[in-house]
């Protein structure tokens, strides 16, 4: 994703002011300005440089990283608003064009992000001296720079049928040493160094439940109500996982069970006394076998008018909404959704394996039913995540292929795409101009 510019001012989610330099070919740099280098027809303003420093600043800040020098730093800034450009001036002569149409939905989104209405989003543009024409400009380059990026990239990333031949066996090894396993916990805890009177009652109480659910009680019931770890409103449910993912002793205690079984004693942790399901097991023979998904998501795009942080900060209040009645996750995904998936309140489909990009689809892994993630970055943008339903079917041998080919594909992405970076960076023209700040 390009992070184009910086925001410049107070509080507001829109970088409105830095939004013209970018969107005409040739800026108009305000009084007192510079220009830092020329890119092709376009040009980067030596205020751009300082705004793209402060922000680079501010992130390692955040991140508790050691800061180089300012110099270091206004090089690192400089560079990557040279690569954006070269994205962008490539994107203008080979890029598909953007209607007008969706170019209005894009702008009504930014403004919905930033709890404005249109009237007001024109009247901060206003103010901040911002040409609303520049303004969509802007939008339109950075929609038109992502679909020459993934059309370019995906077309340049090939994959070979040894190397698919070698993934498939190196899962099936994989599953054969173990597999995966959802399970669902009840968690009575422990108090360190606690008096053995207080060990007795806290059994106590997970033996009665453990006689609940012995009984006929449902397993999920049964967790909302005793169980004190963080999966309980979701009935108890880990998430499917590979089994090295999981503590050695669950998975002892587990290794006979199937699927829908409950572990007949106990299991006593550091953490206090456990009862252990397995809803679902997937170990080896599963090749034959995929577990599909069908989710739904609403994703925000980070860009010069939303950052990452704010989309995140955005869709964590979406989740409290719908977690506490106030709104339905279809709603807010037709509302605010950047994808093509919107009209549909955000339903993705049905998948597999390897069918959504791995940050993704490892969130998604990790979440019960109708479990709604929190923000989770992908490459595409920060999503919001539910997952609807889950079902096992029979795999076509070609289908297991296009998995295959799908997962190796990408993880060939990133180091395709610098590279094509690269190549566009060789081929521009780029003068490098020395000014004082």
């Amino acid at each position: 994703m390009i992070h184009r510019l910086a925001p410049t001012f107070l509080a507001v989610t829109l970088a409105l002011a830095a939004l013209g330099a970018t969107a005409q070919t040739a800026p108009t740099l305000q009084p007192g300005d510079y220009i830092a280098a020329v890119v092709n027809q376009d040009v980067v303003a030596a205020s751009e440089v300082i705004a793209r420093t402060e922000r680079l600043r501010q992130e390692a800040r955040q991140k508790g990283e050691v800061m180089p020098e300012t110099a270091g730093l206004r090089k690192q800034a400089l560079e990557a608003l040279i690569e954006d450009r070269v994205l962008v001036t490539h994107a203008r002569e080979t890029g598909n064009k953007v209607d007008e149409a969706e170019l209005d939905r894009v702008v009504a989104n930014v403004a919905a992000q930033n709890k404005l209405t249109m009237p007001q989003l024109l009247q901060r543009l206003k103010q901040d001296g911002t040409d609303y024409k520049s303004f969509r400009e802007n939008l339109r380059d950075q929609m038109m720079t992502e679909r020459v990026r993934e059309r370019e990239v995906q077309g340049r990333i090939k994959v070979s049928d040894a190397e698919i031949d070698a993934w498939l066996d190196k899962k099936r090894q994989a599953l054969e040493q173990g597999g995966q396993v959802n399970l669902a916990q009840v968690l009575v805890t422990v108090p360190d160094g606690a008096a053995e009177a207080v060990v007795a009652e806290r059994r106590a109480i997970a033996e009665a439940a453990l006689a609940r659910v012995q009984g006929g009680e449902d397993f999920a019931k049964v967790a909302r109500e005793v169980s004190e770890d963080g999966n309980k409103a979701r009935g108890g449910e880990i998430g499917l996982r590979p089994v090295d993912r999981l503590p050695d002793i669950f998975v002892s205690a587990v290794k006979d069970l199937k699927s829908g079984q409950v572990a007949p004693a106990l299991l006593r942790s550091g953490a206090g006394f456990h009862i252990l399901k397995v809803v679902e097991r997937q170990g080896a023979g599963s090749m034959t076998q995929s577990l599909q998904t069908r989710a739904r998501h609403i994703l925000l795009r980070p860009s010069a008018q939303l950052t990452a942080e704010v989309a995140a900060r955005r869709l964590a209040e979406m989740k409290r909404q719908i977690e506490a009645g106030q709104a339905k996750f279809e709603d807010l995904a037709k509302a605010n959704s950047e994808d093509g998936s919107a009209e549909g309140g955000g339903d993705l489909g049905w998948m597999g394996a390897g069918g959504f990009v791995p940050e993704f689809e490892e969130a998604m892994n990790a979440l019960a039913l109708n479990g709604i993630s929190g923000p989770v970055m992908s490459r595409f943008g920060v999503h919001l995540i539910q997952v609807l339903e889950r079902r096992t079917v029979e795999v076509d041998p070609k289908v297991l292929r296009d998995q295959a080919r799908g997962a190796l594909r990408e993880q060939k992405y990133d180091e395709v795409y610098q590279d094509w970076v690269k190549e566009l960076r060789a081929k521009a023209f780029v003068e490098v101009r020395e000014w004082l700040d």
